[in-house]
């Protein structure tokens, strides 16, 4: 039995977790302009939400965007026998924190920063691909 779950599959499930705190607290805020009755129907006319409702959607897009490209690459690397290099857990950590950083700041509505800790999400998925062709 020896073996632990290696700690970028860890930072995997983590980054999961981020993506369905952000889609509950953007469901949360949009429910919060909307209708129930809207929300718990068919949805046929949009009504758009604004504000931090609105950033929160976006953001929780631009994780969507991301995280397939993300999991693959650990998964990935898993399969390759590739996990447990500086490149991995290092650009998990760098991907997983970002994520975790990106969805409050944009709700606050901070953008050079937001941009920054996106790029440093990036740079994270980077590495971790980059782990595979190494």
């Amino acid at each position: 039995m020896g073996e632990g779950v290696a700690l970028e599959l860890k930072l995997l499930m983590a980054a999961v977790v981020i993506g369905l705190v952000q889609l509950l607290w953007a469901a949360g805020a949009a429910r919060a302009q909307q209708d129930m009755k809207w929300a718990a129907g068919p949805r046929d006319t949009p009504m758009p939400v604004s504000g931090v409702a609105a950033r929160l959607h976006r953001a929780l897009w631009n994780f969507i965007e991301t995280f397939p490209f993300f999991a693959a690459a650990i998964l990935a690397n898993a399969v390759a026998g590739r996990l447990g290099a500086d490149l991995t857990i290092w650009g998990a950590w760098l991907y997983v924190g970002g994520r975790a950083a990106y969805a409050p700041l944009y709700a606050m509505g901070v953008p050079m920063l937001r941009t920054i800790v996106w790029a440093v999400s990036l740079v994270g998925l980077v590495m971790v691909i980059w782990a595979l062709f190494r």
